[in-house]
């Protein structure tokens, strides 16, 4: 714990562009034209591309991802603006400006990303092409659309987490926590030794196993299809789940230090959520695709497409992504003045929350809510696949034909 005269600031002032009423007014209409303007052009652009399937080409394919970001962008700042105002305030509370501050960044880089993705398509498409269709294929869209988000997201982490570690302040007396300790599992020597040994081996076994399914999946053609490209997707999640918490342990282990920071801790505590969203999020989209495999196996190539596939996966990332900063958001806000020893080997919600000195209530709420909705709903998906699935299999008469039926299933079951 560190002490200093100081307490912190629960809200901001945006000031605006102008104080003078008149020219309040003007930027108000000014503000608001602009923003239904580029809204509704860029919603016009996504459903002329959805709407047409000449149109479902990588091209339009990153056009419409660039429209979609540009709605986001522009969605994040000017509401606000508009908001405060018709209701003549000018404040924004810590939180509410740390998101404001993420999705700004966030959007900006992505748009930044998109744009160079469009010209190398460009530069594809014109200088080689005879080989565009087998350069820029459904699966690289994707591949780099999903690689923006990912980078955008944690450069936008990155500052907003440096962000929040900081201490806006205002004269009182305050003492706060820098760094937490991680207790582990156990205590006793002998045990830490075995525990050590275990989760090394755990963490290589996992890493090396989904390793190579990536690589057999990406070395034969014959498997980039959306059964695979959604198993090598949860491959991918797994492997980094893995590595958010079992190499600091191990870290700590031989180092022999239990420490970590306040901005470390939060990191972790995002991508561990982060990471588990998307896993369960797959798992429902993988039930989903062998549902329309083994219900509906004539419509298949048309209801599975590469670009669904994409979208799905996309937007399983986006909606983990914001459920997890918003319960990051709301942490960082809290302030940490009793104790800094955490049971357990990684920085979990429910032990941070414990040693807060500030009111958790509106964090439990979120916890209840948001997590009770992330895995309820994969759950129910999952449940209503599977129940559908097995009616389809034993209407089959033949047993041989119920076992390759199910043996379909055996990736997403394992």
């Amino acid at each position: 714990m560190r002490g200093a005269n100081q307490s912190s600031v629960s809200e901001f002032l945006l000031l605006g562009l102008s104080r003078q009423p008149q020219q309040q007014q003007l930027l108000f209409a000014l503000f608001l034209s602009m923003y239904l303007a580029t809204v509704l052009g860029n919603l016009l652009i996504l459903l002329a591309i959805g709407a047409d399937p000449r149109l479902h080409i990588p091209m339009y394919f990153l056009l419409s991802n660039l429209s979609f970001v540009d709605i986001c962008f522009s969605s994040t700042t000017v509401p606000k603006m508009l908001a405060n105002h018709i209701l003549g305030t000018q404040a924004i509370s810590f939180s509410g400006c740390l998101a404001q501050m993420y999705f700004v960044f966030m959007f900006v880089d992505m748009d930044n990303f998109l744009l160079a993705v469009m010209a190398y398509d460009r530069f594809v498409a014109i200088c080689h092409p005879l080989h565009y269709s087998t350069k820029m294929t459904h699966q690289l869209c994707a591949l780099l659309v999903a690689g923006s988000w990912v980078l955008a997201s944690l450069n936008a982490l990155l500052h907003t987490l440096l962000m929040a570690r900081l201490s806006p302040m205002r004269g009182a007396n305050q003492s706060s926590v820098s760094e937490f300790l991680l207790l582990g599992l156990s205590r006793q020597p002998q045990q830490q030794q075995l525990l050590f040994a275990l989760f090394l081996s755990m963490y290589l076994a996992t890493v090396l196993g989904n390793l190579l399914i990536l690589l057999a999946i990406g070395a034969d053609p014959r498997l980039h299809i959306p059964m695979y490209f959604l198993l090598s997707n949860l491959s991918f999640v797994d492997i980094c789940f893995s590595s958010t918490t079992v190499p600091k342990m191990l870290a700590n282990h031989i180092l022999g230090t239990q420490a970590i920071s306040f901005s470390g801790c939060l990191a972790q505590m995002y991508f561990v959520f982060m990471f588990v969203d998307v896993d369960n999020f797959l798992l429902a989209v993988m039930a989903y695709d062998r549902f329309v495999a083994i219900c509906h196996p004539l419509h298949y190539s048309t209801k599975m497409t590469h670009q669904l596939c994409a979208l799905l996966v996309a937007g399983s990332w986006v909606l983990a992504n914001l459920d997890v900063l918003l319960h990051t958001l709301l942490m960082a806000r809290l302030s940490f003045c009793a104790g800094n020893a955490i049971p357990h080997f990684f920085c979990d919600v429910t032990p941070l929350l414990k040693l807060s000195c500030s009111d958790t209530h509106l964090n439990e709420m979120m916890i209840l809510i948001e997590a009770g909705l992330i895995m309820i709903a994969p759950f129910i998906c999952i449940l209503a696949s599977y129940v559908r699935i097995t009616c389809a299999v034993l209407r089959v008469p033949s047993t041989k034909g119920r076992w390759k039926a199910f043996s379909t299933c055996g990736s997403h079951l394992a």
